[in-house]
């Protein structure tokens, strides 16, 4: 496993400037992102990974450097490369609650910079966490293979999610910030005709795949007592439905007729 050249780009866990690519597709100047990649010479699937609301912290580099260990040249964008999160946080959110805007267009800038890298296949993926569930569900029919939601919020018009590529989801039965998402998610992509693989963890709630809890600390006993957090019981076999669904779509051959 490689990490492209440490620091360079600058703040915080950042190491790839991605500002060139998006400021060309009209994005943020300042886009940057945390690049990880597989031990070998490649090349390899790819996965875009999107940050949950807190930005793009200790977590991320976890999560991606775990998916860099299963084969995967991953690259975790910074949605808050233009200000912070205090700056960029509300913005961002809107862009969520829009479907549109400049974090769309930094998403597809840097789905767009990793596959013309040279370092992959051509297969890509897409992963989020949190808000960046939330951004990977309505991505997932842009040009991805394969997508992993994970506490993601759920469109208000399902219908946008039409023509997705396949789905795999994970959600907490003890999350209140998603009540019954699971089974409306589910739901709605039945309808759709959209492949999907979607579990509820009945003793898990949001932010359980996280391995360090986030947040300002003077707020973690509150997110403590509404279930937001770690859960080292449920969060393995969540994380081996992500490899085995990613494993299936981005590094198995395509079967006779498919």
């Amino acid at each position: 496993m490689a990490r492209a050249n440490p620091g360079r780009a600058g703040a915080g866990f950042s190491n790839i400037d991605l500002g060139a690519a998006s400021t060309a597709a009209g994005g943020s100047p300042a886009l940057r992102g945390y690049l990880v990649r597989p031990a070998g010479d490649g090349p390899f699937p790819a996965v875009l990974m999107i940050h949950e609301a807190f930005g793009l912290d200790e977590n991320t580099v976890r999560h991606a450097d775990r998916l860099a260990a299963s084969g995967y040249v991953t690259l975790a964008v910074d949605l808050y490369s233009d200000g912070g999160a205090r700056r960029c946080l509300v913005a961002t959110m809107r862009s969520l609650a829009a479907g549109a805007g400049r974090a769309f267009t930094d998403l597809a800038a840097a789905r767009a910079w990793l596959l013309e890298s040279g370092q992959t296949t051509g297969k890509i993926g897409v992963i989020g966490f949190c808000m960046g569930g939330g951004f990977a569900l309505l991505i997932a029919h842009d040009g991805f293979d394969a997508a992993a939601v994970n506490y993601g919020k759920i469109p208000k018009d399902p219908g946008v999610l039409a023509g997705s590529c396949p789905i795999v989801a994970n959600f907490g039965g003890r999350d209140r910030t998603l009540p019954e998402a699971a089974d409306k998610l589910a739901a709605a992509l039945d309808g759709l005709g959209v492949e999907h693989d979607i579990q509820e963890f009945a003793a898990a709630g949001h932010a359980f795949l996280n391995e360090v809890p986030v947040g300002p600390r003077l707020l973690r006993p509150l997110y403590r007592v509404m279930g937001i957090g770690p859960d080292p019981q449920s969060a393995p076999e969540a994380w081996q439905r992500i490899d085995d669904h990613f494993a299936r779509h981005l590094k198995d051959p395509p079967s006779a007729g498919r």
